[in-house]
């Protein structure tokens, strides 16, 4: 659909002057570099191979052209936004789009909690359209009359979602896209490699009302290093970076980003020994009594549903296992979210399970 950029900006953003460095006028750095006032007898630190003495690169260039490459379909540096885990896009496109105050953002619940925790820290209201039981899918109609509203600024999708796992219908994200008439559609597929589909991130390409988020946190092992991407029409991402920090990926991070994108295969491998052991998991979780339902998952995690789920999730805590209690969340009445790990963990865990459920 069409999109008039301007019309659900916030006005004081859309004209907001960015901050601007020496490094984004020349692109790289000089032989010597005397503008942003650093310690030039280098970092303080016994480690010559460090270099952190100087603020990091801006722009990300390398990064942004190695998750082109990886993403593909056509998407260039431009269409491409890197922040503090995906955390710092949520917050950026509500602070960009939503009025504190006036405007909305719709979820979809059970989902991810830092959608709505970043409404309401900007002062912006949270329009829950629940997903359908059981089958964890959008109430289509629902979110397309919200959009008919101009104060709900922001749908977020989750696919596959979080807590429940499970990938949204392809076919209802694209009805969504269409005809959601008040701003923008978010879609979230931060464990998009674990679920065997391409992904939505070439859709911004088609759709100017589109964002798509990733993360570098789940397949490709860096949540230590707190990365995450956004990529979108080159209007939207021009404009997430103007209103960013300066400086917001580190030198450390970057360079362990770049080392990651050199070689893929090592990202496949590990989420390729997930996948067998979510498998596994899947197949022997349901033999245990007091499980009552393992939800199926695309997704490096497993929605189970327990008996006595408190019990549950205390018993495995006694036992060293920590797992997510998501009991309360709508929809998710008596279930834990339980990640995959290793086979060792996985082993630690499923004993835990044989050796003291019939007890609670």
């Amino acid at each position: 659909m069409s999109l008039n950029l301007e019309s659900i900006v916030r006005k004081n953003i859309w004209n907001l002057a960015p901050y601007t460095c020496a490094r984004d006028e020349f692109g790289e750095e000089k032989e010597v570099m005397l503008d942003a006032n650093e310690n030039s007898y280098g970092a303080c630190i016994n480690d010559d191979k460090l270099r952190l003495e100087r603020y990091p690169d801006p722009g990300q260039l390398e990064i942004k052209q190695k998750l082109s490459a990886l993403r593909g379909g056509g998407l260039k540096p431009e269409n491409i936004f890197l922040g503090v885990g995906s955390d710092e896009a949520i917050d950026l496109l509500i602070r960009i789009f939503c009025n504190p105050g006036k405007d909305q953002i719709v979820q979809c619940p059970p989902t991810y909690g830092m959608y709505s925790v970043s409404a309401k820290t900007n002062d912006i209201g949270v329009v829950n359209i629940p997903l359908s039981e059981e089958t964890f899918q959008l109430n289509v109609p629902a979110i397309i009359q919200a959009g008919k509203d101009k104060r709900n600024k922001l749908a977020f999708i989750c696919t596959p979602n979080n807590p429940t796992g499970n990938l949204i219908s392809e076919s209802d994200i694209i009805k969504i896209i269409k005809n959601f008439e008040s701003g923008l559609v978010v879609i979230d597929e931060a464990y998009v490699d674990f679920c065997g589909k391409k992904g939505w991130s070439e859709v911004v390409l088609q759709y100017p009302n589109v964002v798509v988020m990733q993360t570098f946190s789940k397949s490709f092992g860096l949540a230590a290093a707190r990365l995450g991407m956004a990529y979108a029409s080159k209007e939207i991402i021009a404009i997430m970076n103007k209103v960013k920090a300066p400086y917001n990926i580190s030198t450390l991070t970057s360079d362990v980003a770049n080392k990651t994108l050199n070689d893929l295969s090592l990202m496949r491998g590990k989420v390729a020994k997930l996948l067998d052991e979510r498998r596994r998991l899947q197949s022997i979780l349901p033999t245990i009594p007091g499980v009552l339902k393992v939800y199926s998952s695309d997704s490096n995690f497993l929605l189970v549903k327990f008996t006595n789920p408190t019990a549950v999730y205390n018993m495995l805590a006694a036992n060293d296992v920590v797992v997510r209690n998501r009991t309360t969340q709508y929809g998710c009445s008596g279930c834990l979210r339980i990640s995959v790990g290793t086979t060792a963990e996985n082993d630690i865990l499923i004993k835990a399970l044989r050796s003291n459920l019939s007890k609670l």
